[in-house]
């Protein structure tokens, strides 16, 4: 296939296929222990998680020292209001950044970086996201997703020597997946990267490319072709992104993160060496996928701060406002608003603080972790900053420009809440991460039992599929009915003047439970599990307020141990499992009742036309545009507004 040829069509994807692209980019197997997936199973492994790691001294100061030096720089020269008036952080506060060492953070220092584990950069990024979110997101998307992480994992000693100290100081990275007609199903990905030579030629269009518009290096996915002495597959390259051929067509506008550089991208004819290539052919969404284990948890750093920012000024604005002749704080329709920001707050750190402790450590596979922490920060934070907003009233809903134009406290609540929305979707809508984790959290089952669902499979499959389900099951369902959150005298250890004990043990009876609906829904639907998304959503969502109480619990005995507030962090853990408890009570009464039939029956109406008349009565301000733009691969038509800040 010759370098000029480009794709008549997007790839013709079945749903099967679709599928077992998504498999193959999985990691297939556990070599370590994870918390997160013995609790899906009903095992309440404790051991893993406390007492709870802490990184080491040498490590810790040179945390602290960079924290010192970026809160001077956050304090004095980013101005959060500037940047969401002009949708656009000024470039001496790039420049500045640069010269801090920010954008190498997580970058070895033998490549010019800071060396920064998991848990300091993400108090960094909740520190600078703190005084404006946009920038948390420009220092994430470079060094979270973009070149560094992928070339500290799979990049050879070369590569890694030629581009982490550029990126360390000098360069700005962006992660190019997304295309215009696909987003989680990276199987239609229509982008060919064509071999020619000791190159690969790129072609294709690429769609919210964050950090894209100011980026000098690109991390780029594309599919090869299979071919004489090329396996194929989906594939990473590092672009340079002055490469002739590339050009940045569109820098794009949200309701939200205003100052963030994200555009849209095409290749046309760009050659890229062949030592540019990340790993081999094929593993592209591998790589990927392992780069954002890790990389997710960059956005529980930023709802970290979120809730923090929620209470200060709940606590502020609570305690000045009287209403009927006090406080609104005193009033419980209010304080009970404050109590879940508090309690919240207090176990999203707890959640990240932990999963970035077990990356750092890597004792652990946190795969799950890092998603549950991505799925359940995201989720919680955006109720928090909506309560915010609820509190502060009509001042919640009004701009802060507005509210400092006629003399008040500018407190740009209703900014929080439009600059959180979109990390419900980014990196994982909610309903992909359910899926994604429902998916990890079924492995066991899967890996002994799933010949026995798969219809393809010989009638041989299925009978030795069947002898190993019986074996595995006949060991692990005895497990399920009895267990040490049964014993009032377990986990004494968490008994204080608060006493923790009986949540722990209630995590460890309802880890069980949770192991026990799986299995009957498994036995129940069968092969039809898949689509029962309802229901998994459902598994995740208890899984994930598991795994926040027992972080809640595991924080909070740390800081009694370290003399560091420990009596008010066991108030906080205790109203927090407390109220997690509620939710997972209702969740499990969703499980089996539910209106999803009825809502699949619903739907069907919808797409038909069925409830066309009830959408009378209005008109529809927006254009008559195709849904989806063209992305048909050639030369661009449009200026390239690429802008480098050097």
């Amino acid at each position: 296939m010759s370098a000029s040829t480009t794709p008549s069509s997007r790839p013709a994807v079945t749903e099967r296929e679709a599928r077992e692209v998504a498999e193959a980019a999985r990691e297939q197997h556990w070599r370590k222990p994870s918390f997160a997936k013995e609790l899906f199973l009903g095992r309440f492994r404790l051991d893993l998680i406390h007492p709870h790691p802490l990184p080491d001294d040498e490590v810790a100061q040179r945390g602290e020292e960079f924290l010192a030096k970026l809160r001077d720089f956050v304090e004095t020269k980013i101005d959060g209001a500037l940047i969401e008036r002009e949708a656009r952080i000024p470039d001496e506060v790039i420049d500045g950044l640069k010269e801090l060492g920010a954008f190498g953070m997580k970058i070895d220092t033998k490549y010019g970086g800071l060396g920064l584990g998991q848990v300091y950069y993400n108090k960094a990024l909740s520190l600078a996201g703190s005084a404006s979110p946009a920038i948390g997101v420009l220092l994430s998307a470079h060094q979270s997703i973009g070149v560094p992480q992928p070339l500290k994992l799979f990049g050879t000693q070369e590569q890694r020597e030629r581009f982490l100290p550029r990126c360390a100081r000098t360069d700005i990275s962006a992660f190019l997946l997304t295309e215009p007609d696909v987003g989680s199903d990276p199987a239609r990905l229509a982008t060919t990267a064509i071999p020619d030579g000791d190159d690969y030629v790129l072609d294709g269009v690429k769609l919210w490319t964050t950090n894209g518009v100011v980026a000098d290096l690109l991390v780029v996915m594309a599919r090869v072709p299979r071919s004489e002495g090329h396996r194929g597959g989906i594939t990473a390259f590092v672009v340079e992104t002055n490469s002739p051929g590339v050009t940045v067509e569109n820098r794009n506008a949200f309701m939200g993160l205003r100052g963030i550089e994200n555009g849209v991208t095409r290749f046309h004819q760009v050659r890229v060496p062949a030592a540019n290539r990340v790993g081999a052919e094929g593993q592209g969404l591998k790589i990927a996928l392992t780069t954002l284990n890790t990389g997710r948890l960059s956005l529980p750093a930023s709802c970290v701060a979120a809730g923090k920012w929620c209470l200060k000024i709940a606590r502020e604005w609570s305690a000045a406002r009287e209403q009927w002749g006090k406080p609104v704080a005193h009033h419980e329709a209010v304080g009970s608003k404050i109590s879940f920001i508090a309690a919240t707050t207090f176990a999203l750190e707890a959640v990240t603080d932990l999963a970035s402790q077990m990356a750092d450590e890597d004792r652990n596979d946190i795969r799950i972790e890092g998603a549950l922490a991505k799925l359940y920060a995201s989720e919680m934070a955006w109720t928090m900053a909506d309560e915010l907003v609820q509190i502060r009233g009509g001042r919640g809903f009004e701009t802060a420009e507005s509210l400092r134009a006629r003399g008040e406290r500018g407190v740009p609540a209703e900014q929080l809440l439009r600059d959180l929305r979109i990390n419900r979707i980014f990196e994982g809508s909610t309903e992909i991460m359910h899926l994604l984790i429902a998916r990890e959290a079924v492995d066991a089952h899967l890996s002994v039992a799933g010949d026995l669902i798969d219809p393809e499979k010989s009638l041989g499959d299925k009978a030795k599929a069947g002898a190993n389900a019986g074996a595995f099951y006949a060991k692990w369902l005895p497990k399920l009915v009895a267990g040490p959150g049964q014993l009032p005298t377990s986990y004494g250890e968490f008994k204080r003047e608060v006493d923790l004990s009986g949540h722990l043990r209630y995590v460890e009876r309802t880890a069980r439970k949770l192991a026990r609906s799986t299995f009957y829904a498994m036995s129940r639907w069968q092969g039809r599990m898949e689509s029962k998304q309802g229901f998994l959503g459902r598994i995740v969502d208890i899984g994930a307020e598991l795994f926040a109480m027992s972080a809640s619990c595991v924080r909070a005995e740390l800081l009694r141990s370290q003399g560091d507030h420990g009596r008010e962090a066991y108030q906080l853990a205790d109203v927090f499992c407390r109220q997690a408890r509620i939710r997972i009570e209702e969740l499990f009464n969703r499980l089996w009742a539910n209106t999803d039939d009825l809502d699949r029956k619903v739907v069907k109406g919808v797409l038909s036309g069925t409830y066309e008349w009830l959408e009378q009565g209005i008109v529809d301000p927006s254009d008559d545009g195709p849904w989806i733009a063209d992305a048909t691969p050639g030369p661009s038509q449009k200026e390239n507004v690429h802008r480098p800040i050097r």
